[in-house]
């Protein structure tokens, strides 16, 4: 029987869908049968027509979940997708797996097998493929940028015309992994002149090669993989204070610093908030309900400060391209089928390096070491847990080690 694959329509808000028409078409190529709920690809500008001409049935909510082997979704689904999972299905997409351990309990418990993106190892390369979180955050840097650009009161280019010369726009990007690099690279093709900051040196040659300015303070925090180790409060203190003085100098910043699972560190202070100059746009993309990069971010909200500043909630930026996400997301999603499917069927290896961290459950047993080292069970191989370092968000501008979560950003 061949595997059947289904994706469902979101929860309202969320414009995106976990399969384009275009990776369908390569899945029913490969003999994998697909289900799409009726008006899934909607609010991504993606009829049903486009599916059903891709090879895929357009069915119900319920026949798209009872009828799946593995359902890809974007988010976490609701009580109404989970109560209907039979043992032996697959969920996959963005789980929040290290926020909702009780959602997790609940996947082991049914005995349905649960991969959870955030879980990905993506300092292994075979994993880069089906990195969601990376792919998604340059869809949140470039959007982010043209967000700035939309909301300040000021040309971004210099402009010279016969009323006179305009400056350009300082724009300043703290941050520099995918989501950092994208939005600089935007804001720079946009006219503006953009810095980036980032507490780990090696960037420098990125951020320079995309013609902008690479600032850094006396705080280097370079750890394991190219990502930066966890600051201690000592380190931290000292970077918001050399922080605060890049700020007050730029009309826009873009904040990108975001850790899957915990609470986003805080980059802009409330100092820095209050002496900003008047119309400064603070982009904050790790802006969610555990908190942003700067100080008095509100998810999903506008906030005004007294002395003429914006800072706005960006935490959905992926959302508001869902057709450019939409077709990541889904080459992402494929990318995975294809790793876990062996000889017309779903093939689990828990101990596989990739496999095993990307599975939160299987069989309802609980297999990732984060996810197990959050619930405080021992690790399934005591032998191999130091080499099971917990990785987090590259975008973190301060902490992207999971030793110290988003709507994508990540």
């Amino acid at each position: 029987m061949a595997i059947t694959i289904s994706a469902l329509k979101e929860a309202p808000g969320e414009n995106r869908v976990a399969l384009s028409p275009d990776v369908v078409r390569k899945l029913v190529k490969s003999e994998y049968q697909v289900l799409i709920e009726k008006d899934a690809g909607q609010q991504a500008f993606y009829q049903d027509s486009a599916y059903t001409d891709a090879g895929a049935q357009v069915v119900d909510r319920k026949t798209a979940i009872e009828k799946a082997s593995l359902i890809a979704t974007i988010d976490q689904p609701g009580d109404d997708v989970v109560d209907h999972l039979q043992a032996g299905q697959t969920l996959l997409g963005l789980l929040a797996s290290l926020t909702d351990l009780e959602f997790v309990k609940k996947l082991a418990a049914k005995k349905v097998n649960a991969m959870a993106f955030e879980l990905l190892p993506r300092t292994v390369s075979r994993a880069q493929t089906m990195d969601v979180l990376s792919s998604q955050a340059s869809v949140a840097g470039y959007k982010a940028a043209l967000l700035a650009a939309d909301k300040f009161t000021r040309y971004f280019p210099m402009m010279i015309t016969a009323a006179g010369t305009a400056k350009p726009t300082k724009v300043l990007v703290l941050g520099t992994g995918v989501a950092g690099l994208q939005a600089i690279g935007t804001a720079k093709r946009l006219g503006a002149m953009v810095s980036g900051y980032d507490i780990r040196p090696a960037s420098r040659g990125e951020v320079e090669s995309l013609g902008a300015t690479f600032l850094t303070t006396s705080v280097s925090a370079t750890g394991e993989g190219g990502y930066a180790r966890a600051l201690t409060p000592e380190e931290t203190a000292q970077q918001q204070k050399e922080l605060a003085g890049f700020i007050a100098e730029n009309d826009v910043i873009i904040t990108t610093a975001q850790v899957p699972g915990r609470r986003p560190p805080l980059l802009v202070t409330q100092d820095s908030v209050d002496n900003a100059k008047p119309g400064t746009v603070f982009i904050d993309l790790a802006a969610s309900e555990l908190g942003g990069n700067v100080a008095g971010s509100k998810a999903d909200d506008t906030v005004t400060t007294p002395n003429g500043a914006q800072i706005i909630a960006a935490g959905d930026m992926a959302s508001q391209l869902p057709a450019s996400a939409s077709d990541m997301f889904a080459k992402n999603v494929q990318a995975v089928i294809n790793d876990v499917t062996k000889d017309g069927e779903l093939v689990f290896d828990v101990d596989d390096e990739v496999v095993g961290e990307l599975l939160a459950t299987y069989q309802g047993e609980i297999i990732s070491s984060r996810v197990r080292s959050a619930m405080k069970l021992p690790d399934r191989h005591p032998a191999k847990a130091e080499d099971a370092a917990d990785e987090a968000h590259p975008d973190a501008a301060d902490d992207s080690s999971e030793k110290s979560k988003t709507k994508g950003a990540d």
